[in-house]
């Protein structure tokens, strides 16, 4: 799950197998509290489409967070805020089946 382009729909991820117990989830209120560069209807940008830097692109490979990723890692911890957000991942094994809910 990521948040680095931006966020329109909270969302809810989790694995159904028994092997392996993960659910990452995003349904804090983006929109309704998103910074005003980023703001666009119905959504909250990432800030690289919106400003296109290294700095949010990390288009050289050596980046970290920024006030806007910290702002959507702050609501939703289990999401990718940032390119090199190494917090964030998370694996099954393979195999393992899924269930995505879009606003749970």
């Amino acid at each position: 799950m990521s948040l680095i382009e931006g966020f329109n729909v909270p969302m809810e991820f989790s694995s159904t197998s028994g092997s392996c117990n993960l659910v990452l989830k995003c349904t804090a209120d983006i929109i309704g509290q998103c910074p005003a560069a980023l703001a666009v209807p119905g959504g909250c940008n990432g800030p690289c489409p919106i400003f296109k830097t290294d700095e949010y692109c990390c288009n050289s490979g050596s980046c970290g967070p920024t006030d806007y990723s910290r702002y959507f890692k702050d609501r939703c911890p289990d999401p990718y805020s940032y390119p090199k957000d190494d917090t964030a991942t998370k694996a099954c094994a393979g195999g393992t089946n899924y269930k995505v809910v879009f606003c749970p």
